[in-house]
């Protein structure tokens, strides 16, 4: 492969993905500047435009739900599906032919993420594709739209060849992120490197500041990024120290993966004020809440950016042959939008409050595991609460905000008064937004700033593992009738594991025996940052969590045993990898492998 052209920034967003690109080589003195790729896509039958952001939607319609040629693009005159903006809209109205938040899909534990299950609940098992396939797609349509854009008339510059940074939330666990990775090279993009999206924000906001922004931040900061998409709410903690007389940035703690987000509150707005117009006499049909829930969101956009604005208005077309007759309208009111989103989903609440857990039912649809409990604030809380380490000086000095929902001001300025409101002196510590230059298309670029760094040694935030990751292993203790044997979690790969490092575990033994099928309990947590590799946690209930298993299929003679240690290293790519490594002969290895079946195949490990 020739030397790489371009470093790219991708964005692989729940609702939007992105695509930022910058010259891979620098000049002494110069800092090649960053651009935003506008991705060639359908917009209506046929019609293809360029836009900057890429909606991550993918319509897989049947034969006479398009016109013929709907679908064709450029590179592709006889393509069956189509992802971007035509993709979304069309798709709204037939959504059983359309897959939405596909990346969440891929760190749901509960079902086989390599299996054909897309669009959820849709009849046509023909046309179904898997989390990871469904995730390829957006990523393919991002690669053939930058070669036609970038590299029609020079191959050298194809994606293919170049440097790639591909953003994952920080909340993802190591199969999630191994999983993402199996998608890009589905894809054709296998020179990846995997980043997590809020240090991407961050390393946007410090490419927006130049040499000026360390004039923001000092040593002893805590900044918190908080991160509020169209399908997730994802939240880090940076500190700020000091090495040598310079900066150094660190990431400490990262939440969990929180499927709430401008979505949900697109949602609640659309029924609250459907509810209002059912109360007036104009009753709204299935189909006419889609249309509702796009005008809500277009509303909600308005009135958020603009504190002047009182009001707007929302027209829902009528259904079959009055169309144009049965048209409704809606006058919605700031109080509205206001007390829906900012009272519904970022609450006051208290530092020591939790989000609230859902009443416990007998039956539950299966699908995503949406939170219970929508109140970003309380999760912010929960999060702030278990990561202070000494007293409320460790709470956030700084906040730097991402995703859509934080260009509302209103949001903002609520999670502002509620993290000041959390510290024993109240505003006087001095919490302060860190000013985002933009708040949809940074992590893309701080992902391509990051490719720029790593070349030219430019600033960069230590990171490493975002979770503890475990084994289980079985008590040794005599058989009770009735009772299981319990299971204790060995530490493999600590929190902050950096890349290109390995860890390995010898004085841990284990036997296997080969010609079989090995499985171990893979587990992990975000909470116990502070577990060394080879520690044993007997008591892991309510702080460490079942991911997944991992196994191998050990050749050689049935019934032979051999023992082993473990060993577990993080990719220079940023993936987790464990081996099985024989005590007699080092060289000899086996991988474990991830099993992403649902996790009721879970077995223990004896």
């Amino acid at each position: 492969m020739s030397e790489a052209s371009y470093i790219i920034g991708i964005d692989l967003g729940t609702t939007n993905s992105i695509v930022a690109y910058t010259e891979a080589r620098i000049e002494k003195g110069k800092q090649p500047e960053i651009h935003v790729l506008e991705i060639p896509q359908l917009t209506g039958p046929g019609a293809i435009e360029n836009r900057m952001m890429l909606p991550s939607f993918i319509l897989i319609p049947g034969s006479h739900e398009v016109p013929e040629g709907a679908l064709r693009v450029p590179w592709n005159p006889d393509a069956k599906t189509a992802v971007g903006e035509y993709a979304r809209e069309r798709g709204a109205e037939i959504p059983n032919r359309l897959i939405s938040s596909s990346k969440s899909w891929l760190c749901n534990t509960l079902v086989d993420r390599n299996s054909p299950i897309l669009p959820w609940n849709a009849g046509d098992e023909t046309m179904k594709r898997s989390p990871v396939e469904a995730a390829s797609l957006i990523l393919e349509h991002v690669r053939n739209g930058w070669n036609h854009v970038m590299a029609f008339e020079d191959p050298d510059l194809e994606i293919e060849n170049q440097e790639i940074l591909l953003t994952v939330p920080a909340s993802f666990d190591a199969v999630a992120r191994e999983l993402t990775v199996q998608a890009a090279e589905m894809a054709g993009l296998t020179n990846i490197t995997l980043l997590e999206e809020p240090q991407a924000a961050l390393y946007a906001w410090i490419d927006a500041g130049g040499d000026h922004w360390r004039e923001y931040v000092q040593k002893g900061d805590r900044i918190l990024v908080c991160d509020v998409g169209g399908g997730t709410s994802d939240f880090s903690l940076i500190d700020i120290t000091e090495e040598d007389g310079d900066l150094v940035l660190e990431r400490v703690a990262v939440g969990d993966h929180l499927l709430v987000g401008g979505d949900n509150m697109d949602l609640a707005l659309a029924y609250s004020v459907a509810e209002e117009m059912k109360k007036e006499g104009q009753k709204i049909d299935n189909r006419q809440m889609r249309g509702l829930r796009h005008g809500c969101r277009k509303g909600k956009e308005l009135v958020m950016a603009d504190s002047d604005l009182d009001s707007f208005q929302v027209t829902v077309l009528g259904s079959g042959k009055s169309l144009i007759g049965g048209t409704k309208k809606k006058q919605v009111l700031r109080q509205t939008v206001e007390s829906t989103v900012i009272e519904g989903f970022f609450p006051n609440c208290q530092i020591g409050d939790r989000p609230a857990e859902a009443a416990k039912v007998g039956l539950k649809e299966y699908g995503l595991s949406y939170e219970s409990d929508p109140a970003v604030t309380r999760h912010l809380a929960a999060f702030l609460n278990r990561n202070r380490t000494g007293g409320s000086e460790k709470l956030p000095t700084a906040v730097l905000f991402n995703g859509g929902v934080m260009k509302a001001p209103p949001v903002r300025r609520r999670i502002m008064d509620a993290i000041s409101s959390w510290s024993e002196s109240g505003s006087e510590t001095g919490i302060r937004e860190i000013e985002s230059k933009d708040f949809d298309l940074s992590v893309a670029r701080g992902a391509a700033y990051y490719g720029l760094a790593r070349r030219g040694g430019g600033i960069r935030i230590r990171g490493g593992l975002n979770k503890s990751y475990y084994i289980g292993v079985a008590a040794s203790i005599p058989a009770v009738p009735g009772m299981p044997t319990p299971i204790k979690a060995l530490c493999v790969a600590p929190f902050g594991m950096e890349e290109g490092t390995r860890v390995r575990l010898e004085d841990r033994e284990f036997v296997l025996v080969v010609g079989e099928q090995v499985k171990f309990d893979f587990l992990g947590s975000s909470q116990r940052i502070n577990d060394t590799s080879g520690a044993v946690i007997d008591d892991w209930e309510d702080e460490i969590e079942e991911i997944s298993t991992l196994e191998t299929f050990l050749d050689g003679e049935n019934g032979t045993v051999v023992p082993v240690f473990i060993e577990s290293a993080v990719t220079e790519i940023g993936t987790l990898e464990i081996h099985c490594v024989s005590r007699e002969d080092t060289s000899m290895k086996w991988k474990l492998e991830f099993n992403v079946r649902e996790t009721d195949h879970i077995e223990s490990s004896g």
